[in-house]
């Protein structure tokens, strides 16, 4: 059994009577929010309804209805309703209201996998009645409730190669691996983007991921993807767009703000997963046989550290840095007034801030993550 970070601060808001009794998890499909749900339902021990926006019910019906004399003969006897893949219900942002407002005992979880279709049915009616939060692939944090520091050592190599997905850390075999990330990529990936985008030609789509894939840790092109995709411009980043939006990737803008020759127009692109990524180009071979070793560990330990400061409530902006000459930081970190510059290392190499970084950013703190003192910087 796997603890996820989330299930305490989502308890202890539902438990304190002066916060909101809605919560709302996002997350991509298979990372296990029904789960925790599930987990969350056995802490309160409470009577509780359990509905799939996926599956048609009569219990489903009737909140689509909003009629409240038949929503409360429904609810009568429950202290805690859930519903999964929230934004396939109709409406689900006014039957939630209705019901925080009208039930003032009953608590609330919505679980979406697509944060756009969602949070535009939620946002509004839900302000001031719902905490948001969302579930990622597990976190370095996570897996130390159930390994110790030299196993994790141990199993880094497979991580960062097949991710971290809850189902796939669990799985023993290289062969359940591949297939498990392979079915993820062909059967979950694309399937909130297809249904929420409207997207006519799905192919684009995984074609584009994979361009991004291979570029991994450089500046990307807008203009050079929608010409290798023979796609608009336009049609490229409503794309990019929805795949952030459905947690497959992540953008790092370009920081920039004394120096004329910082390069901040192209924006560099993650993975929140880096299995995902490794299967969408069919490279799962282990380290000593890629070439591209640094761009991955680049991302997991990039990855790794915001999902962190984000189950930690810490908010920070995220960069990366560079200039014309090439000097450049891996990552730069925003929180409030201080600001950190990050160089990260697969090996265990600790050079020196780059001058132009010191002398531009004179407050600034600089830091080497590599292989000696990466985990305690995720996990701190």
């Amino acid at each position: 059994m796997i603890l996820r970070n989330l299930q305490e601060r989502i308890v202890k808001q539902l438990k304190n009577t002066d916060l909101p009794r809605g919560v709302i998890l996002y997350g991509p499909r298979q990372v296990g929010k029904t789960t925790l749900t599930q987990e969350i339902i056995k802490y309160f021990d409470q009577k509780t309804l359990v509905l799939s926006g996926d599956r048609e019910s009569v219990e489903r019906k009737i909140l689509e209805s909003r009629e409240w004399e038949k929503m409360k003969l429904l609810l009568a006897d429950y202290e805690l309703l859930v519903i999964d893949e929230a934004q396939r219900v109709k409406e689900v942002g006014l039957i939630a209201k209705i019901i925080l407002d009208t039930r003032k005992d009953l608590k609330l979880i919505l679980t979406g996998s697509a944060a756009l279709d969602l949070a535009s049915k939620v946002s509004e009616p839900l302000t001031g009645r719902a905490y948001s939060y969302r579930l990622w692939p597990i976190g370095q944090n996570e897996l130390s409730g159930m390994m110790t520091y030299a196993e994790r050592l141990a199993n880094l190599e497979e991580r960062v190669i097949y991710g971290s997905y809850p189902k796939l850390v669990l799985l023993n075999s290289q062969e359940e691996k591949h297939n498990y990330l392979h079915e993820l990529v062909d059967k979950y990936l694309y399937k909130d983007i297809l249904d929420y985008g409207g997207i006519r030609n799905p192919r684009k789509v995984r074609d584009l991921l994979k361009l991004v894939a291979y570029q991994v840790g450089n500046q990307v092109s807008i203009a050079e993807l929608a010409a290798q995709l023979e796609l608009s411009r336009d049609a490229v980043n409503n794309y990019i767009d929805l795949l952030e939006a459905s947690f497959v990737i992540f953008r790092l803008p370009g920081f920039g703000r004394n120096l004329r020759n910082e390069m901040k127009k192209m924006n560099k692109i993650y993975f929140w997963d880096t299995g995902v990524r490794n299967a969408l180009i069919n490279q799962l071979n282990w380290k000593s046989e890629r070439q591209d070793w640094g761009q991955l560990w680049e991302n997991y330990v990039i990855g790794e550290r915001m999902k962190r400061n984000e189950y930690e409530g810490w908010r920070a902006n995220y960069y990366y840095w560079r200039l014309a000459s090439g000097a450049e930081l891996d990552l730069v970190e925003e929180r409030g007034v201080e600001l950190l510059g990050v160089e990260i290392k697969s090996g265990n190499k600790s050079p020196n801030a780059p001058t132009s970084w010191s002398t531009g950013y004179t407050q600034a703190k600089y830091q080497v993550v590599n292989s000696e003192n990466w985990e305690e910087w995720v996990r701190e």
